[in-house]
């Protein structure tokens, strides 16, 4: 039997990291060929080159796409990698593009794939995260072909859509295989890896706000004075490279001669976690502090708007969220030790077991191209 290849989207350290379990388990899988699209923020040398984290995993199909140059604007973007995406495709001719998320190399991915009639999986469909962020996730929803979501909530946002229910499948969240794995590095060894000092820390990740660029000036402000403030020592990492990433790297300059911070363009995901794990708490606006810090019971503190909407509080008992308020920061801070709790919200750590069972089904590549809107309570 042909093996069918199944190319892979990747442009940031965190839709890889997402991914990766995935595209291991297809890759030692005789029934399939893992190709792989690197692109986007991977390329910037300021954010840490993250393309060669992906090399050295050591594809046999890897196509590090070095001519297309990243800008503030992201039309241009959007552009150029769907002009070089396809390209790609129509030389490798793959059974199926796999994107991630809402970023806009996936909505590239997206694109081109439902343009060339291939078959578009799209991971973490039918998610809330604010900002322009959502719309791109939901327009990847509509450009793909099947769906494969982390919650029964983020199902049902899908059906909202007009998504086929056959389409939809509930797998929870990949990298959560590789949390809960035993193959993780030590925490001495993440440690020495970056040189990081500290017994006790916080984990720092803000990333802007593109709708809010004219205000984000003061929000990173009262960010980094809170963290000074709090006397606490902090690992962080910089903020993915949006429209409004400069202003937050130059306010991060008041904190490069701090011997309580550690900064870092980007952490390799395995020590990452590693750090995670072992943190007094997590602080920002990312998504991580929604979802990963969960599953360790790591305390975290929600920032802004960022996320605002993704899922109901409740559901995280480990999470509180405040304003860019320094007063309002510290006084999260000062509670986190009783937010140490864990959460399941977003899957068990058998996402890739339960993707491989579909895509080893036979049925399961005759799914039809041509889709259909679903009307329902009209």
């Amino acid at each position: 039997m042909q093996k069918k290849k199944v190319l892979f989207i990747t442009g940031t350290r965190a839709d890889y990291g997402k991914m990766k379990p995935l595209m291991k388990a297809l890759d030692a899988d005789d029934q399939f060929s893992v190709y792989v699209f690197v692109c986007g923020m991977h390329l910037s040398e300021r954010f840490g080159s993250t393309y060669d984290e992906v090399r050295k995993d050591g594809y046999e199909h890897i196509y590090i796409a070095f001519g297309l140059s990243q800008t503030q604007n992201a039309s241009v973007n959007l552009g150029n990698t769907i002009s070089m995406l396809s390209g790609y495709v129509e030389n490798i001719k793959p059974d199926m593009i796999l994107v991630h998320g809402d970023r806009m190399d996936a909505l590239a991915g997206a694109v081109v794939g439902a343009l060339h009639n291939i078959l578009v999986g799209h991971v973490e469909g039918g998610e809330l995260s604010g900002t322009i962020d959502e719309s791109i996730r939901h327009a990847i929803s509509k450009f793909a072909h099947v769906h494969f979501v982390c919650t029964e909530e983020a199902r049902e946002r899908l059906i909202q859509l007009g998504e086929e229910e056959s389409r939809i499948f509930v797998i929870g969240s990949p990298d959560i295989d590789i949390m809960m794995s035993d193959r993780l590095p030590g925490l001495a060894e993440a440690k020495e890896r970056y040189g990081i000092p500290f017994d006790r820390y916080g984990i720092l990740m803000y990333h802007p706000v593109t709708t809010e660029y004219d205000i984000i000036g003061g929000k990173i402000r009262r960010v980094v004075d809170a963290v000074l403030e709090s006397g606490r020592n902090y690992v962080v990492v910089y903020p993915n490279n949006d429209l409004g990433s400069e202003v937050i790297l130059n306010e991060y300059r008041r904190l490069e001669n701090d011997p309580r911070f550690r900064l870092f363009p980007s952490l390799r995901f395995e020590h990452f976690l590693v750090l995670l794990k072992h943190a007094e708490f997590m602080i920002g606006n990312s998504s991580a502090g929604i979802r990963e810090s969960g599953i360790y019971g790591v305390p975290a503190i929600d920032i802004g708007t960022r996320q605002s909407g993704r899922y109901a509080l409740s559901k995280n008992d480990n999470l509180q969220h405040v304003e860019e308020d320094a007063a309002a920061i510290l006084a999260a801070i000062e509670k986190t030790p009783s937010y140490r709790r864990s959460s399941f919200v977003f899957g068990k750590g058998n996402s890739t077991e339960l993707f491989m069972d579909i895509v080893r089904e036979p049925a399961f590549w005759n799914t039809e191209i041509q889709k259909h809107f679903v009307d329902r309570d009209m």
